[in-house]
Parts: structure tokens; sequence; C-alpha cells
């Protein structure tokens, strides 16, 4: 919560830069120039929100990766909300609800990318987002009057709008998770992977290994293989399959092929150490 925290704040900020270096606000049309507004703030925030996945996986590589996608999609969410909010803003005569829709639906989609970039269902980011940006932008509004300076106005409000949303984002996403991974040794010791997304039967398996590009879940240890085992859900289990050939993958200090997980069993591959963790 603290660095999406961090990370959102920045984004408003940096989308607020964004907007006023384009003269976006000046625009004659404002629908044209709430689009355009709009646009910038959800790359900006969209972009250092998704620069969490590099800071908690320790990759350079990875953090940009996610920060091109999830902007990419603030940028579109932007793009959509703003003009939309200033719709029902216009339409229920100038009140604070409108505003807050259309920051709510931002936050919505700003969200999402962090389901689609991250471990965890999308639903579960788009509705923190949600909540994030509804409160967020209610608070933008009353900020954005405290401030006898205008410009100073916005930018706290923006901050603050950025900080909720990723605030928000990570709450619902950590609090209704149903599995997750735990880093107990190592260079990642006190992470956690969530791994929701992976649970269904039909969805995709988990690769654990040490490749930042050919593994979900990419952990910097020399003795762990580049795609070093596979986490397969049942529907509401994991079951975990060794691929290191030779090195091998082990569960409660037992060397195994194939294994169904149970809650808090210890995982190890290579040096590191990972519990598993289940909520039912």
């Amino acid at each position: 919560m603290y660095y999406y925290a961090v990370l959102g704040a920045m984004g408003g900020l940096i989308g607020w830069r964004l907007s006023e270096v384009g003269g976006y606000l000046d625009r004659p049309n404002i629908y044209l120039a709430d689009l355009l507004r709009g646009a910038a703030l959800g790359l900006g925030i969209g972009f250092t929100i998704g620069l969490a996945e590099g800071i908690f996986s320790r990759s350079i590589l990875r953090g940009l990766r996610t920060a091109v996608i999830a902007g990419a999609i603030g940028l579109l969410a932007g793009a959509i909300a703003l003009p939309l909010g200033e719709f029902v803003f216009q339409m229920v005569g100038g009140k604070i609800v409108g505003r807050a829709l259309g920051w709510a639906i931002f936050g919505a989609l700003v969200g999402l990318s962090d389901g689609i970039t991250g471990g965890s269902q999308m639903w579960k980011g788009a509705l923190g987002g949600l909540i994030g940006g509804a409160v967020g932008g209610a608070l933008l509004e009353l900020v954005f009057y405290r401030f006898r300076d205008p410009l100073l106005g916005k930018v706290a409000g923006l901050m603050v709008l950025g900080a909720l949303i990723g605030i928000f984002t990570a709450l619902i996403v950590v609090a209704l998770s149903r599995a997750w991974l735990e880093v107990r040794s190592g260079k990642l010791q006190g992470t956690e992977f969530i791994l929701d997304k992976f649970m269904g039967e039909k969805s995709h398996a988990a690769i654990l290994g040490s490749n930042v590009m050919k593994s979900d879940i990419a952990i910097p240890d020399p003795d762990i293989a580049p795609q070093h085992a596979r986490l397969k859900g049942t529907g509401n289990a994991f079951t975990l399959q060794d691929m290191s050939i030779g090195k091998g993958t082990f569960v409660n200090g037992r060397k195994v092929e194939m294994h169904r997980l149970s809650n808090r069993e210890t995982i190890r591959i290579g040096s590191t150490e990972i519990v598993y963790h289940e909520k039912r």
C-alpha cells in the first residue's frame, strides 16, 4: 500500500505536468480538453503504479514492461472517463457527484491495468481503483477549493487522487486474495506474489524461475533454473510441478515431481524458501 500510494501520487504529479506542457486545459471544447487531460493523467498514474511490479520483483526490465502496459491502459482510461464525468457533471447540475463518478470510472480502468499486469484477478484491481477514484475524485474537488492558489490546489488534488487509487487498488487486491506465495529467504525476502488469476482450471499456469522474460514469478537466485517449477490451478488450490531438470523442487524438505499444495507448506527452489498461503 505504501509503494502504491507513493507511486500513485507521483503519477498524479506527472500527469498534471504532461497536461500543462501540452496546453490541454486551454482547449475551447471542454470535452476535448477533458479527453486530453484525462489521457495525460491516466498515462502518468498508470505508468507509475505499473512500476510497482519492478520494485517488488527487483527487476528493472519487468517494471518497465508492466509500466508501459499499465500506462497505455491508463491513457485510454483517462480519455474515456473524464469526458464521461464531465457529461454527468453537466447533467446533474454541476454537482460533485458527477466529477466523482468520472474519477471512479477512471480509477476502475487504471486498477484494471494492475490486474492485467500483476497476479490478481482483474475485477479486484478494478474494484479497488473504482473506490479509490470515487473517494479521491471527491477529495480532489475539496482540496482544490481549500488552496488560495488554484495551481497548488490542482497539483495537491491530483496527487491525492493518484495516491488513493493506488492505496485502494492494493488494499482490495490484498484483502480479497485467495492464494499467494511469501518469499522467506534470499534477495526477495518478505515479498509476496498473489496467485489468484492463475487459480482457475482454465487459467494458464504460473511459471517460477530466474528468467524475467520466461517466468511469471521471477526470483533472482543463481541456483534456480530459468523455468524451475510450474503452478497449475485446480479451481481452489494449486499443483506444483518440477521443471528444473536435475536441480530439484522441494516441499517441506521432500523432493517432489508433482505435488498438490496445502496451506502454509514450504517450497524450496534453489537456495530460496517460499511459503504457500491459501485462504478459504
